[in-house]
């Protein structure tokens, strides 16, 4: 078994980065880029309706996603504390999600609550490109999500390499 193997004492909790990117990937890639679309394909499901079910849905969606990153932060943090590191490159992945989550929860969600807000009150908004950004954000997320899922193995620090922590346990 190598230092990197998910259950071993050298991976700690960087370990279970990697699957949690993969699992989150696959639940933003079904609500988004699945359900989100079909919905609009249903006969029965008016406009107006179909907008709210996605307001409820992307509200939803943001609240899981804010508990993933505290998770992924704190596998990070616990790693970290216990002598193992991600990449820079995974860290740097990590870094685009939560920001790209940001974005979407503190500026695009509430935008386009308002013009959601607007359909559903008879009112038609001026055209706008915020629906087209939130999709270049989300495809950004989900391309980070992978890149941390591919980035995300563990390592010593140099201070306690493998090598060193067995020849440790073998001194008297």
């Amino acid at each position: 078994m190598s230092g990197t193997d998910v259950g071993t004492p050298m991976a700690g909790g960087a370990a279970m980065v990697r699957p949690l990117a993969w699992v989150w990937m696959g639940i933003v890639i079904g609500v988004s880029f699945l359900a989100t679309p079909v919905k609009f394909t249903a006969d029965s499901l008016t406009r107006p309706v179909a907008l709210d079910v996605g307001r409820a849905t992307f509200h939803a969606l943001a609240y899981l996603e804010w508990a993933l990153v505290a998770v992924a932060a704190a596998l990070i943090w616990h790693a970290t504390t216990r002598g193992h590191r991600l990449s820079r490159r995974a860290l740097t992945a990590a870094a685009v999600i939560a920001v790209a989550l940001a974005l979407q929860s503190a500026w695009l969600l509430p935008a386009l609550d308002e013009r959601v807000a607007s359909i559903i009150a008879g009112t038609e908004p001026p055209p706008s490109h915020l629906h087209t950004l939130y999709g270049v954000v989300e495809i950004t997320k989900v391309a980070a999500l992978g890149l941390l899922g591919a980035w995300a193995t563990p390592t010593a620090t140099p201070s306690e390499s493998p090598t060193q922590t067995a020849a440790a346990r073998v001194q008297p």
